[in-house]
């Protein structure tokens, strides 16, 4: 198991965002591991959701900015079944301490990495 979780620390990079001695247990678990995860899968999460969109809204190209922002916040709140896939992309690269961490305050995680996934999509339009 340890070749697993030394490959996974090394394969992500640093920690990303401000961490000191106030951060709150969520906020070290965002920016030491969430971030790191979604900033090594932008790429595919970008293919997930262009193959998210040819699937389900063909015309997303004609959408006006705000209906885009909207189709993909609805996408990843209201859509179970992406909603699932998405964190599957990035549980997939916790190590065993961290599923623990994750598994203990999943709601809370859950939130903060949809939330910075939507952002992630949103800020990436032009790809789309």
């Amino acid at each position: 198991m340890k070749d697993r979780e030394q490959f996974l620390k090394e394969f992500r990079s640093e920690t990303i965002g401000s961490v000191g001695a106030q951060s709150s247990a969520e906020e070290l678990f965002q920016n030491q591991v969430l971030r790191p995860i979604l900033k090594l899968q932008n790429e595919l999460f970008i293919a997930s959701f262009k193959n998210y969109i040819s699937k389900n809204k063909g015309d997303f190209a004609n959408f006006t900015l705000e209906k885009k922002n909207a189709f993909i916040e609805n996408s990843i709140q209201k859509d179970t079944k992406y909603r699932n896939t998405l964190k599957g992309m990035v549980v997939g690269l916790f190590t065993l301490e961290e599923y623990r961490t994750y598994a203990s305050n999943t709601s809370n995680l859950n939130k903060r990495m949809m939330s910075m996934l939507q952002e992630r999509i949103k800020s990436q339009l032009t790809v789309l």
